[in-house]
C-alpha cells in the first residue's frame, strides 16, 4: 500500500467533504451546548471531521440539510434494518399514539404477548422480557445468570460488544490474562474481577476457564461483528455448547447485529442451543427496545431462586425500568416483526447482500489487495486482512483508521452512506439490486484510485 498516495486521496475527500456540506460543518460547529457537539458521543466519530446532519430518511435514503440524498448501507448500525420509517410501523406508532392512546404507562399491552410469541416461534426461547436497548437486556440477563447459577463471573471473547455493559470492555493480553480493554472510561471496578476474556474460536481457552466452576455465563456473539465480521470456525458452537453443560455454565447469545443472518438471527439459520438470547435494535423499526429470552426451565429456575432469597426482580434490584416494555415500542415491534422483518423480506435482502459481497471480493481479487469481505446474511464488511481474521485480536491488529475514513468519504462524498470504523454494509427491505450496483462500482472506483 502507497501510504503517500492514500493521505493524498483522504485529503481530497476531506476537502469534499468539508466543501459540500457548509450546513452540517456549521450546524456541528456552533452546537455549544450538546457535549462534544451531538446528542449521543459516537456521532462525533463520523469521518471528516464532522457528521452529516440529516433532515430526514426514508426506506434506505437519507437526506442532509445541505440537500444530499443518500443510499442508506449504514441504516443506524442495524438501528434501522427495517429501513427508516417503514410505513406499518409508522401506521403502529400513530395508532397507539393517537387512536388507542397511552405512550407508557407501566402497564401490559396486548401486543407485548404476540411479540414474545413471535420471537419464540423464531428463536425457540420460551420466556420473554423486555429492555429499551441490547445493553440493558445484556446487563439485566447477565444479573439473572449469577442468580441461577450462584457463579460470580461472565466469560466474553476479546473485542466483543455487547453495547455499555461494564463486564464485557475487556480482552485476553498476549499473556493470556484478562485485562480492561483500552479506552474503558472509568470503570467503577477493575472488569478482570468480574470477568474472563477469551480468544473467539479458542475452544481450549474456553475450557480452561470453565475448569475453575466459577463462570455463570459464556457471552458472546455468535460471530462477531462491531470489530469487523469474525465468522465462527467449524465446530465451534457445537463445541460451546457441549463445554458450557459438561460446567454447568449458560450461554447467552446476543443477537443484536446477527440478526442479520435471518428472521430468526443466527440462532435460528445455524441451529445454536442458547440458555439465554438477548438482542435490540431492530426488531422495533427504530424505535427504542431491548429483549431476552429464557428457556422455560431456566425461568423456572430463576424464580426459585428469586422467591428462596428474596430478590427484587420489580423494584430496585437491578432488572427493568420505567419505559421499559412500554406500549409503543411492543406496538413499533408487532408491526416490524408481522409486516416488514419478514421471512421474505429477509430472502430478499440476504440475496443482495450476497451480490454485494461478491462484487466487493471480486474487486478485491481484481486489484490484488490483501483484503477480504465476510457476509452474515444481510450484512457484510471488508476487512483490511487476508487471510480473514479468526479472532477478535487479529481483526483488531486490521485496523487501519485511514483507510477506513477514505472508503467512508469515497462513498459518503458520492451519495452512498456505510458504517464507519468497521466498514459495515446492510440491506434492507426497501434496498434495491440498483443501490447495490451503485456500491460495486464506487467501490471499485475506489480502489481502483488507491492502487494507482
Amino acid at each position: 500500500m502507497d501510504r503517500d498516495r492514500l493521505s493524498t486521496l483522504l485529503d481530497v475527500e476531506r476537502a469534499t467533504h468539508r466543501d459540500r456540506n457548509p450546513s452540517s460543518r456549521a450546524r456541528f460547529g456552533t452546537a455549544d451546548h450538546l457535549f462534544t457537539g451531538v446528542p449521543m458521543t459516537w456521532m462525533a466519530n463520523w469521518s471528516g471531521s464532522f457528521p452529516l446532519t440529516f433532515a430526514g430518511a426514508r426506506g434506505n435514503h437519507v437526506t442532509d440539510i445541505d440537500g444530499h440524498t443518500y443510499v442508506d448501507f449504514a441504516l443506524g448500525d442495524t438501528g434501522a434494518m427495517a429501513g427508516h420509517s417503514a410505513a406499518a410501523v409508522v401506521d403502529a406508532v400513530l395508532r397507539r399514539i393517537d387512536t388507542l392512546g397511552g405512550i407508557t404507562t407501566m402497564l401490559p399491552s396486548e401486543d407485548a404477548e404476540w411479540v414474545a410469541a413471535e420471537l419464540t416461534r423464531r428463536f425457540g426461547l420460551d420466556r420473554w422480557s423486555f429492555a429499551l436497548s441490547a445493553t440493558d437486556a445484556n446487563r439485566w440477563a447477565l444479573r439473572l445468570a449469577r442468580l441461577a447459577t450462584g457463579r460470580p463471573k461472565v466469560l466474553v471473547f476479546s473485542y466483543c460488544y455487547h453495547g455499555s455493559v461494564d463486564e464485557t470492555f475487556v480482552v485476553a493480553g498476549p499473556d493470556g490474562v484478562t485485562r480492561s480493554r483500552a479506552g474503558n472510561v472509568a470503570p467503577a471496578v477493575d472488569p478482570s474481577t468480574t470477568t474472563v476474556a477469551v480468544e473467539f474460536n479458542d475452544l481450549d481457552g474456553v475450557a480452561r476457564a470453565l475448569a475453575t466452576g466459577e463462570i455463570a455465563a459464556v457471552l458472546t456473539e455468535p460471530a462477531l461483528t462491531n470489530i469487523g465480521i469474525v465468522a465462527p470456525e467449524p465446530g465451534f458452537h457445537d463445541g460451546l455448547r457441549a463445554l458450557c453443560d459438561r460446567s454447568g455454565t449458560l450461554l447467552m447469545i446476543d443477537e443484536t447485529h446477527t440478526l442479520s443472518a435471518g428472521p430468526g438471527g443466527c440462532t435460528a439459520a445455524w441451529g445454536l442451543r442458547p440458555d439465554i438470547v438477548t438482542m435490540g435494535k431492530a426488531i422495533a423499526g427504530g424505535i427504542p427496545i431491548g429483549a431476552f429470552g429464557l428457556r422455560a426451565d431456566l425461568a423456572e429456575r430463576i424464580l426459585r431462586r428469586v422467591h428462596d432469597e428474596h430478590a427484587d426482580i420489580e423494584d430496585v434490584g437491578g432488572i427493568g425500568g420505567t419505559l421499559a416494555g412500554n406500549a409503543l415500542s411492543m406496538a413499533a415491534a408487532r408491526a416490524t416483526l408481522s409486516e416488514v422483518l419478514t421471512d421474505e423480506a429477509f430472502a430478499g435482502m440476504i440475496d443482495l447482500a450476497t451480490t454485494l459481497a461478491t462484487g466487493s471480493a471480486a474487486t478485491i481479487g481484481r486489484y490484488g489487495v490483501p483484503w477480504t469481505v465476510t457476509q452474515l446474511g444481510a450484512r457484510a464488511e471488508y476487512r483490511f486482512r487476508a487471510p480473514a481474521p479468526r479472532n477478535g485480536t487479529e481483526s483488531h491488529e486490521a485496523e487501519d483508521p485511514d483507510l477506513d475514513e477514505y472508503l467512508h468519504l469515497y462513498l459518503s462524498n458520492r451519495d452512498v452512506l456505510i458504517t464507519p470504523f468497521h466498514n459495515m454494509v446492510l440491506t434492507c427491505p426497501t434496498t434495491t439490486a440498483a443501490d447495490v450496483a451503485l456500491h460495486a462500482r464506487l467501490f471499485d472506483d475506489a480502489v481502483a484510485a488507491l492502487v494507482g
